[in-house]
């Protein structure tokens, strides 16, 4: 699906010769995501508008050419790379918010807005938008959309899907469509908006979002529950749900995480206290400045009855700051233990954490290789980092080996093998193992329907 110089010419005649690029050198910068893969693409195109969206797919169903639609490349599964070479188009150029209406708790954005560029927007007008996906501070909303992203909120508050009310996208044969409503309900037809969200750029581009916004909370309040014991940690987080309070979020660290940011706690707490840490809960509760202080010390004594060794209650908001960035510098941090890693974002039902957590203790004694598992218990979501030296042939069979067990195990759970990150390329050979022969014909099928020649984000999700 490669370009020729004259169909290059014809995308610069649509966007402006500046905005359509194909110089091997800045190729490059689009050639990867988060996932450590790497695929050159032929062009690059920054569109600005919907018309150019819509006028650049027309001319690649005629030339034959791939579009793989990209915001800032923070994904985690390969979705936006160019496996089969063709044209990146990268929206950050679309980039403005074009609406905040405060009466009816609606947003319009454009699919190139930063996410926590989108939330401070909205907070400052008593709203709230609360997808949070741990790379807010870059990613964008029209990735969001292509992911269906999460985040820590998501137990309390739901994902992308559950907010996105309605959209304007361009087809594969270029045709604008207007999919949605603004209101609050609205089941005219098929539900169009929520097929296309989390359909990873492969059904259309999206060029306008219509977001449902809720009123912003008065008040949060983060707390920090440390256990001796990992079970007893995976234990608490059902039972904080059904018998104490709703969380707006519980972020879940094993003894590994903690370790990776050891000076983050020890700067929060006494090393008498670190010492004895084996795992920890970071939840957040949000409500009414009356009610959330009694909240607090409700799941303080909750947490404390259910065997917690510590509870750290934050004392101000800098305190609250200083126990998310800890968790926040995670991720990076992995990389002191190897110098790579597979990221799997399983989901299981909330009962069954304590289960998962003893598997992969014993997948980590199986193969040798370190396990660091964290993320957003509260709806099951645990981001399972195995750490690797892909230099190592052993080591990377053994790695390869740990994702299958993994994912075997949380099938048998009634999980699923991606929560947040989608299928991408780097989950497709497990996609079937999950999802049903039949049921993989009928998404095959829709994507027929919507790009017959096969030209959106080609090669992810199916094999």
């Amino acid at each position: 699906m490669s370009i020729s110089a004259g169909v290059l010419k014809k995308i610069k005649d649509i966007t402006g010769r500046n905005h359509a690029i194909n110089d091997p050198e800045e190729l490059v910068c689009y050639s990867y995501d988060a996932s450590g893969n790497s695929f050159l693409p032929d062009a690059v195109v920054f569109p600005l508008s919907c018309r150019e969206v819509s006028e650049i797919l027309k001319l690649a169903n005629k030339e034959l050419f791939a579009v793989i639609p990209r915001g800032s490349g923070s994904g985690m599964t390969g979705g936006s790379l160019p496996v089969q070479g063709g044209v990146v188009m990268v929206l950050t150029r679309m980039n403005h918010i074009l609406e905040i209406d405060r009466e009816n708790f609606v947003a319009v954005v454009e699919p190139g807005v930063v996410t926590g560029d989108f939330h401070k927007a909205v907070e400052k007008q008593g709203l709230f938008y609360p997808p949070d996906p741990a790379s807010s501070a870059f990613c964008t909303l029209g990735g969001n959309i292509g992911e269906c992203a999460g985040g820590p909120r998501a137990v309390k508050y739901g994902v992308t899907r559950d907010y996105v009310l309605g959209l304007e996208a361009v087809t594969a044969k270029g045709d604008i469509i207007h999919t949605g409503v603004r209101t609050a309900k609205g089941v005219a037809g098929y539900d169009l908006t929520r097929l296309i969200v989390g359909s990873e750029g492969t059904l259309a581009v999206v060029t306008k979002i219509i977001l449902k916004l809720v009123p912003l909370p008065e008040k949060v309040k983060t707390l920090a529950v440390l256990f001796d014991s990992m079970r007893k940690a995976a234990e608490t987080v059902s039972a904080v749900i059904r018998e104490a309070v709703v969380p707006r979020c519980i972020e879940y660290m094993d003894r590994a995480s903690i370790k990776c940011v050891e000076n983050e706690f020890k700067a929060i707490m006494p090393d008498s206290v670190f010492s004895n840490i084996d795992a920890a809960l970071l939840i957040d509760i949000d409500g009414s400045c009356k009610t959330i202080e009694k909240d607090a010390e409700k799941l303080k004594k909750f947490c404390l009855e259910k065997g917690a060794y510590h509870v750290i209650v934050e004392k101000d908001h800098k305190q609250a700051s200083d126990l998310w960035k800890a968790r926040k510098s995670l991720s990076p941090a992995l990389f002191k233990l190897a110098p790579n890693k597979i990221n799997e974002d399983i989901v299981v039902p909330i009962n069954k954490i304590p289960h998962m957590v003893e598997r992969l203790e014993k997948i980590q004694k199986e193969t040798g290789l370190v396990i660091v598992s964290f993320g957003h218990a509260g709806d099951g979501n645990i981001h399972c980092n195995i750490m690797y030296d892909k230099r190592n042939e052993k080591e990377s069979d053994l790695a390869a080996k740990a994702v299958d067990e993994l994912f075997k195990f949380t099938l048998q759970l009634g999980g699923t093998i991606t929560g947040e990150h989608g299928v991408g390329i780097t989950k497709m050979k497990y996609f079937p193992i999950e999802t049903g022969e039949f049921e993989i014909q009928i998404m095959k099928d829709i994507k027929r329907v919507f790009d017959p020649e096969n030209i959106l984000n080609p090669g992810k999700i199916f094999n």
